[in-house]
């Protein structure tokens, strides 16, 4: 991973949990810390058939630095990039600690 590729900034959002004194269920998404670097590359159309995503307006996968912040991101929290809000399907650590790769699909909103 070279810094040359992170070219993008990424918000991290997370669901709040709201509890009307019934039930508490997951709210609307805030942001969660600050901006991160990140590099991006849309998934190709052979690879979004095989995972049958074909559906999907646009899947990309995201690379990260690896930190104790970005540790702590989970398929469900939503990131933003460049104006288009992303669900998080698939993390993975790349390296020993040297990146995250993190695969999202465009949420219609």
């Amino acid at each position: 991973m070279e810094t040359g590729e992170l070219d993008r900034r990424v918000q991290f959002l997370r669901a709040v949990t709201l509890d009307d004194g019934y039930q508490a269920r997951a709210g609307a998404y805030q942001p969660l810390g600050g901006r991160v670097w990140a590099g991006r590359k849309f998934v190709r159309d052979t690879e979004r058939y095989a995972a049958s995503t074909v559906g999907v307006d646009a899947v990309a996968r995201f690379t990260v630095r690896y930190s104790s912040f970005t540790t702590q991101i989970t398929h469900k929290d939503r990131l933003i990039c460049e104006g288009r809000t992303y669900g998080i399907v698939g993390i993975k650590e790349l390296g020993r600690r040297v990146g995250i790769e993190i695969t999202a699909s465009e949420v219609g909103e």
